[in-house]
């Protein structure tokens, strides 16, 4: 068998061969006259489909004769092939971004208006009331990552430690990855280290050991707050990792023998926004490897701590048996030290529970057939296929390998909910209840047990399926529930609920949600693939669901634009149905080319009323509904000019109009703690998303929110732009650790607590990024998403929905993403007919930043999005161009825009 060295290298050859004949035939075609190049090109163009059609099939042959090794390493050598070959250059990406930065920089003299009012934005953050808000968050936080702990192994009982001297290996341990970077970052330069924590729980850590990785190099920096220094950070990291362990020496290591007979390790990494990861960045390297041969050679109890979050490849563990315990903390905000130190030693008893499958692959994904840097070759646009379809996460391997327990244990490691504790615990689960609205199921949970714990509960079903019909997941999370702790023999009941059309399907072609009749699977189990318990309910008849049931509107097809031309991931053929990656030579058709840069076209009627005089400010609207006739009124009064610099120029702060008492409104990230990017502002941070939906708590969930709205009332903030509610669609995504899970139900309930928790508590939010923004290689161009209007619903909508109808969200903030070619921000089916029409959504919404020209503030207007996100006034001039053009359609539409942005403004502490 080839080793990994000798694969990549083989694939850089092929690469290298490839684009060296591409070359050639790039001159042979200069050289040609127009006429034959034309000829020649749609030659070219039709022998390529046929040599990968051919190859394929030729692929699929050779598979037929090859035992299991030789079609591993023939899959691994296509993977590294389609890797090498387009792989994003995110150093090159954002070294570009820079450069265009010193431009915008030489560029700004007439907007430094524009930046100024950004720029000077301050904080009151040096009072009682202010440290008084962070000293809760503080609470708030070391709740979160206490229940956020997964143990994954637990061999002999190694955990809790039993001694209180313990070797701690590793350069990753004077750095622990406590949270992300960019936009979703926060401010953790206090919190307290892995060794400081260690000493503050009692715990000596080998000195000696400690500074021979001092001498070596290791040594524990604070990195920086702001996003765009976190981003730059983390392109100047590439590279950097653990060191080959030459400084473990004999002698260090019979010290290390000789001091404790447990050691620890860390290993991990952190995501940043605008770059992703490689499969390399997410397996353990090669001096990681010699790290834990050296380690194991001289402690047979061996702790892993995992700190990362996005999933790892830990097949290894199954190689060191002296690995007999294993923590995944996640990236978990300022006390995440402090609680894995309580993890350890017992104090806490780790209750959190995996919100990702874990496989020994994680190419093994459908998604990343096509996850990576693909462009058409007729337009400077990305592209990226959802060819898996509904087949994400666990959906994926609990459906493909149904029936297959063999093929199941080789491909997943840990499945998705997974979670050990330091007790036991029994459950008497009752019949459930089935009503034609509802599920539900009591649970009653005893520790049976030693110590004190928590339990998670949770619920799933399983739906018909027939072969050729509506695609479905064999086996789907239906709804939770998390005990409070339980003391060595106490019990409680837990009851567990969920809609019973929330095991319907998406049916595109008939445009509805279809419940098929048949026999149902609804289990408990501790995680998607442990039952404890399982039942049977047959339904009868088909049920088919043509409105909304909140808001009674009726049910459409309404993106088969966005599923092109594609095939789709089926359970009936997976074989011939599997992605595959695109071979570099796709066009983009003319019609979505007519859908990338759509014409304006003047609509008939009457414009709407400016300037009008009828006395009213702001706060004489303030508890009135969206649609009280005062509201007209009010924007009666709104000259052009007044809306449309209320429109576009929505970042950070919006415009203040004195004369009808419209305050400005303060608008910030990030989901892990209030952070601004251009000003000083000191603030509490939290742990990440992926934690918090760890925890699988909804009221710790609803904690942070509340804590937020907090600290923004004694900041002056308005607006909190959060949460991400996008999926983990492989394990590549660099913001991964932003957004909570690869399940749409697990996503949207803890968005939907976090959401509630700032809103009831006056704090707007803005869901985001809404929507299809799982991946970050070209998001920021303006990249073209295409997928099934099922998986689109039931997967990467569904967050959203569930944080609009039961978290109250306020706000949500389109993506950088173009929707089957429509900019997601003037998206009309996305933000008029589904968010607004299906979800009874009144609220507002803002772009991500202006990064570019295909984020058009005139459709902005028309479609939906209610704020332009830019630093840079570049959006008035396109506008008003537009209102001169179409008076009727885009005048109504900015005066629907701006009653949006002051519906929510009425809403905020600054009225009043």
């Amino acid at each position: 068998m080839a080793t990994r060295k000798e694969i990549k290298q083989d694939a850089v050859a092929r690469v290298r061969d490839e684009r060296a004949a591409k070359h050639a035939r790039r001159d042979e075609l200069k050289a040609m006259t127009p006429e034959d190049r034309k000829v020649a090109q749609a030659a070219d163009k039709h022998g390529a489909r046929e040599a990968k059609k051919a190859a394929k099939e030729s692929r699929a042959e050779e598979r037929t004769v090859m035992n299991r090794a030789q079609r591993r390493e023939a899959k691994r050598r296509e993977r590294v092939y389609r890797k090498v070959k387009h792989r994003p250059r995110r150093a090159i990406g954002w070294g570009v971004a820079a450069a265009a930065g010193v431009g915008v920089v030489a560029l700004a003299a007439p907007y430094v208006s524009a930046i100024s009012t950004v720029a000077s934005l301050s904080f009151d953050d040096d009072t009682a009331a202010a440290q008084a808000a962070r000293d809760n968050a503080a609470v708030v936080a070391e709740q979160v990552s206490d229940e956020g702990m997964v143990l994954l192994k637990n061999e002999g009982d190694a955990l809790p430690l039993t001694s209180e001297k313990l070797n701690v290996f590793s350069f990753a341990s004077f750095n622990l990855a406590l949270g992300g970077g960019g936009s979703g970052g926060s401010n953790t330069a206090d919190a307290l280290t892995l060794y400081q924590a260690l000493e503050q729980g009692g715990i000596a850590y080998n000195e000696s050991l400690y500074a021979t990785m001092e001498e070596a190099g290791a040594e524990h920096t604070v990195g920086s707050s702001n996003a765009f220094v976190q981003i730059a950070e983390a392109i100047l990291a590439q590279g950097e990792g653990e060191p080959a362990p030459d400084y473990l020496t004999d002698e260090v290591l019979a010290q290390a023998d000789e001091y404790a007979d447990t050691s620890l390790v860390v290993i991990g990494n952190a995501g940043t926004e605008g770059s992703d990861f490689t499969q390399d960045q997410l397996t353990l390297s090669a001096e990681q490897r010699a790290l834990l041969d050296k380690v194991t050679s001289i402690s047979d109890d061996v702790i892993l701590v995992v700190n990362s979050g996005n999933q790892m490849e830990l097949g290894f563990l199954d190689e060191y048996p002296e690995i007999t315990g294993v923590v995944w903390m996640g990236t978990p905000g300022p006390q995440g030290a402090e609680s894995l130190v309580k993890t350890l030693t017992g104090e806490v008893n780790p209750s959190g529970r995996l919100t990702d499958t874990y496989a020994y692959d994680v190419m093994s994904a459908p998604a990343v057939e096509n996850f990576g840097d693909y462009n058409y070759t007729n337009a400077k646009r990305a592209f990226i296929d959802y060819e898996e379809g509904i087949y994400v996460g666990y959906r994926y391997y609990e459906t493909r390998y149904l029936g297959d327990e063999a093929g199941y244990e080789a491909a997943v490691q840990f499945p998705f909910g997974f979670g050990l504790s330091y007790t036991d615990f029994a459950w008497d689960v009752a019949e459930p209840v089935v009503t034609d609205e509802t599920v539900s199921i009591d649970v009653t949970v005893t520790n049976t047990g030693d110590v004190a714990g928590k339990d998670v509960v949770q619920g799933y079903f399983a739906a018909p399926y027939t072969e050729g019909g509506i695609e479905k997941s064999a086996i789907e999370l239906g709804g939770y529930a998390k005990t409070s702790e339980l003391a060595p023999g106490a019990s409680e009941t837990v009851t567990l609920s969920w809609d019973v059309q929330d095991m319907s399907s998406w049916d595109t072609e008939a445009g509805r949600y279809v419940l098929d009749a048949g026999a149902y699977e609804i289990s408990v189990g501790t995680d998607v693939h442990t039952p404890v318990a399982s039942f049977d309910h047959d339904l009868v008849d088909t049920v088919v669901y043509t409105a909304d049931a909140d808001t009674g509107t009726e049910y459409a097809s309404l993106f088969d634009y966005v599923e092109g031309d594609l095939t789709f991931l089926s359970r009936n053929d997976w074989e011939g149905t599997y992605p595959t990656t695109p071979d570099g030579t796709e066009t983009a058709s003319d019609e979505l080319l007519a859908l990338m840069d759509p014409e304006l076209v003047p609509a008939e009627g009457d414009a709407p009323t400016y300037g009008a005089d009828n006395g009213l400010v702001l706060e004489d609207l303030v508890g009135l509904d969206y649609d009280d006739p005062q509201w007209d009124a009010f924007l009666d009064q709104l000259t052009m000019d007044e809306q449309v610099e209320l429109f576009t120029n929505g970042a950070y702060i919006t415009r203040e109009i004195e004369r009808l008492g419209i305050p400005s409104m303060v608008m910030l990230d990030s989901p892990a703690g209030l952070n601004s990017l251009f000003s000083a502002l000191n603030a509490a941070a939290y742990p990440t998303e992926i934690v918090i939906a760890s925890t699988w708590n909804d009221e710790l969930a609803y904690a942070v929110g509340e804590s937020v709205a907090a600290e923004a009332e004694v900041y002056g903030v308005d607006v909190w732009y959060a949460p991400g509610m996008n999926l983990h669609r492989s394990a590549l995504g660099g913001r991964d650790f932003e957004y909570f899970s690869e399940d749409p139900l697990l996503s949207g309930k803890m968005g939907a607590g976090m959401i509630a928790g700032a809103e009831e508590n006056g704090l707007p939010t803005t869901m985001k990024h809404f929507a299809l923004n799982e991946q970050e290689a070209n998001a920021r161009s303006g990249v073209n998403v295409f997928a099934s209007e099922q998986a689109m619903r039931e997967l990467y909508l569904a967050p959203f929905e569930i944080s609009v109808k039961e978290g109250g969200a306020s706000g949500a903030m389109s993506s950088f993403i173009n929707i089957g070619g429509k900019w997601a921000g003037g998206n009309e089916e996305l933000l008029v007919d589904v968010l607004r029409g299906e979800w009874g959504f009144e609220g507002f919404v803002s772009t991500d930043a202006v990064l570019g020209g295909w984020m058009d503030p005139v459709q902005a207007a028309l479609h939906g999005n209610d704020l332009m996100l830019g630093v840079l006034p570049t959006a008035g001039d396109p506008v008003m161009d537009a209102l001169e053009a179409d008076p009727v359609g885009v005048g109504n539409g900015l005066r629907d825009r701006v009653h949006a942005v002051l519906f929510t403004v009425a809403k905020t502490n600054a009225v009043g």
